[in-house]
Formats: structure tokens, sequence, C-alpha cells
């Protein structure tokens, strides 16, 4: 993960531990329209474009799960 992964997402929702937490979708830590702000912030932060495909709560549950796609997506380009 970088350094400025935690801190995108806790720009959206500063409030949760992204560190630690592991059922964010699970838990209803995020609710849809805390997920679209995440979606636009890492659009923008990393140069990618989530598809709806993507949008899955598996991708959303943890900071760990959501770096893994931003991964993905970033090595497709």
């Amino acid at each position: 993960m970088d350094e400025n992964f935690i801190e995108v997402l806790s720009g959206v929702k500063e409030d949760v531990d992204f560190e630690n937490e592991t059922a964010l979708i699970d838990d209803g830590i995020l609710d849809s329209f805390d997920i679209l702000q995440i979606i636009s912030a890492l659009n923008d932060e990393y140069d990618i474009s989530i598809p709806a495909s993507e949008i899955i709560p598996d991708n959303f549950n943890s900071a760990e799960s959501l770096w893994a796609m931003v991964e993905r997506l970033q090595n497709e380009d």
C-alpha cells in the first residue's frame, strides 16, 4: 500500500480505522454514498477507472482489498 492510500480513504470518511477494519461493507460502516466518494477519490489519485464489475463488496470490505483492486487496475493499463 502506498503512503497516501489511507489518507485518501480517510479523506472520504475520517472516523473509520481503515488500517484495521476488515468488514467495511459487511458491518455497514460504508454506505453507497461513501463508496461512490471512494471510487471518485481513487480514480483521481491513482489515474484509474473502476468499472462497475469491480464494485462488489469483496473489493470494498477493507483497505487491503481496495488496494489490491487499485493495483490490479493499474496493471491493466
